[in-house]
């Protein structure tokens, strides 16, 4: 990787940025729906097409996360043990696990606590829901078809729907590593699968949570990225390449939020391989040659890409809190969007607190006790990086 990209640690200082990007997408996409921005006094102001590009995007963030997770995954598994098909199990699965559960036993605790406390926005009350079932379902990887069986859980359970895409496809990846064996045949399969995207959303149009919540089409964002990382790997951009990686990506990824309609009527579902397409680019790009020292300004971002996992997981809290606020404050529309203003700081702060005071040092716990105290992040080796949907430890 070239040096010019990387930072301390191994991290990559645009990709970094690339989740920021992503997670604040999720942020003021899940606070839009609940206080428009494009109905507050901002729509006097600015376009309506700017609006909704900012508030109503959420779910193609989340498949730029799932082709960020795919690269890293892939890219760091390259770097640490040569090959896809050298990779030790047991370490993949026990970093995996390091990373995820420690957050995700957490957030279910406390979930469940609101839940039987009765408070509003976090009560299971759906037919055919239940908090057991919510729970066996997130803890079994399968809450995106639970949702879709039985419909819609509240805010703070439904973000987990991304969590089972991804976990259930690194359940596996690693499997189909060792399997193949070789490369060819995986890029073949990695290939199909990107491509299939398009095809699985459009087979499943009679149900709008599952065509959203599918594993497929979301393994399929996951599998662009993986592809992503090993044709890189064997054929890295030069720099003017990457330049214009850079740039066709940054164009693409625009074009989504900001002409989806146009891109639908044209494409149909085939607007989302637009999406995946583009950020794999970028992606691409970002991790050549010739991008440079960061820009500056840009350091906030960054610092929300590396928590973007923490922010997920827990930014439906600062959602609520801040709805409930405008809500007793009489609800005035008009100046809805000064509710947001606080949001992206809240959602940090909550983030970095959760990350220093408890899901690093559990990370750094469940890899020291199982693989060894130099195997701890931060201790020199390559791939120090945050796990799902900002991109997963190997």
């Amino acid at each position: 990787m070239n040096g010019s990209m990387m930072q301390a640690g191994g991290r990559n200082p645009g990709i970094d940025a690339l989740r920021g990007v992503s997670i604040v997408m999720v942020v003021l996409h899940h606070l839009a729906l609940r206080i428009p921005l494009r109905d507050t006094a901002l729509g006097d102001v600015l376009p309506r097409r700017l609006l909704d590009a900012l508030g109503y995007n959420g779910y193609e963030a989340v498949f730029v996360f799932f082709v960020v997770s795919g690269f890293l995954i892939a890219s760091h598994s390259l770097r640490r043990w040569g090959a896809l098909s050298s990779i030790d199990l047991r370490a993949f699965y026990v970093r995996r696990a390091a990373r995820v559960l420690p957050c995700l036993l957490l957030l279910l605790a406390v979930l469940s606590v609101l839940h039987l406390a009765g408070v509003p926005s976090y009560v299971i009350d759906g037919e055919g829901q239940s908090l057991g079932g919510a729970l066996f379902s997130a803890l079994g990887l399968h809450l995106n078809w639970y949702e879709g069986r039985t419909g819609w859980l509240p805010g703070g359970w439904d973000v987990l729907w991304s969590l089972s895409i991804e976990e259930v496809f690194y359940l596996g990846f690693p499997l189909l590593c060792l399997l193949l064996r070789r490369r060819t045949p995986l890029l073949v399969l990695l290939a199909l699968a990107a491509l299939s995207l398009p095809f699985t959303r459009a087979a499943l149009a009679g149900n709008a949570i599952w065509q959203e919540k599918a594993y497929l089409p979301g393994m399929a964002a996951i599998a662009t990225g993986v592809l992503a990382a090993l044709l890189i790997e064997r054929w890295p951009p030069p720099p003017r390449t990457a330049r214009l990686l850079r740039v066709a990506g940054v164009l693409g990824l625009s074009a989504v939020p900001l002409y989806g309609r146009e891109l639908w009527a044209s494409l149909g579902n085939g607007y989302m391989l637009v999406l995946t397409g583009s950020a794999a680019m970028l992606i691409a790009g970002l991790h050549g040659g010739g991008a440079g020292a960061p820009m500056r300004g840009l350091g906030w971002l960054r610092a929300c890409g590396r928590l973007s996992y923490e922010i997920y997981l827990t930014h439906m809290f600062v959602v609520f809190g801040l709805v409930a606020l405008y809500r007793h404050g009489g609800s005035d529309i008009r100046s809805g969007f000064w509710w947001y203003l606080p949001l992206l700081g809240l959602c940090w702060a909550l983030g970095a607190l959760l990350a220093r005071f408890y899901s690093d040092p559990c990370d750094r716990a469940v890899r020291r006790r199982w693989l060894g105290a130099h195997d701890a992040p931060g201790s020199g080796l390559p791939g120090a990086v945050p796990a799902p949907l900002g991109g997963a430890r190997p």
